[in-house]
């Protein structure tokens, strides 16, 4: 287990996810960070069996989109939602499924030509704010949004965001602060943390 927890956690500390008008992926070298060789193995068992993410829904927000998974692309970023599926959002399959312990990693556009984006209003959430997440196995796993956090996108703190193994976690990211452009897009990253509170059959 404690091999597969750091690959997981090594994959998705690949750097920021950058997103924008016709821009969306995790940018960055893929190199497992030194600090994980010192993670302790994750408690045994998992608060939920895995399965995929078919559905998000954030009740405060109004939103209810699809989520699909995504992997990694050729440079061994996280590729993120196709701007022809910007109204949806990706999870990130070779990471814990939601409800798993470990973070689990869930993408979206905030923006795209036409418009917002899946998660355009994500970085108005509160704590506190509740977020269902769907799953494949018709269980609905129900999360409490614990902190709101923004990031200069060089300055991603891997460990903060992406390291927590010792519940079920949730992030959900997308871009936010001020438009710049080119390959950046927007000057920062805005992560959602929360946990798990509860789980029901749909």
């Amino acid at each position: 287990m404690r091999g597969r927890a750091l690959l997981a956690v090594g994959l998705v500390l690949v750097g920021v996810f950058s997103i924008g008008l016709a821009l969306g992926q995790v940018t960055g070298p893929f190199r497992l960070p030194a600090w994980l060789s010192g993670l302790d193995d994750p408690p045994p068992g998992d608060a939920l069996e895995p399965s995929r993410p078919t559905r998000i829904e954030i009740p405060a927000l109004g939103l209810r989109a699809r989520v699909h998974p995504v992997g990694l692309d050729p440079d061994g970023a996280i590729a993120a939602p196709s701007m022809r599926r910007a109204d949806e959002a990706g999870w990130y399959e070779d990471g814990p499924s939601p409800g798993q312990f470990g973070p689990a990693v869930i993408v979206g556009h905030v923006d795209d030509r036409d418009g917002p984006a899946v998660f355009h209003r994500l970085a108005t959430v509160d704590r506190g704010t509740r977020i269902e997440i769907a799953r494949r196995d018709r269980q609905v796993a129900t999360f409490q949004v614990t902190d709101v956090r923004s990031y200069d996108k060089a300055a991603l703190p891997a460990r903060e965001v992406y390291g927590d193994f010792s519940r079920p976690g949730l992030r959900l990211i997308t871009c936010g602060g001020r438009w710049v452009g080119g390959a950046e897009g927007y000057a920062e990253n805005v992560v959602i943390f929360a946990t798990l509170i509860a789980a029901r059959s749909d």
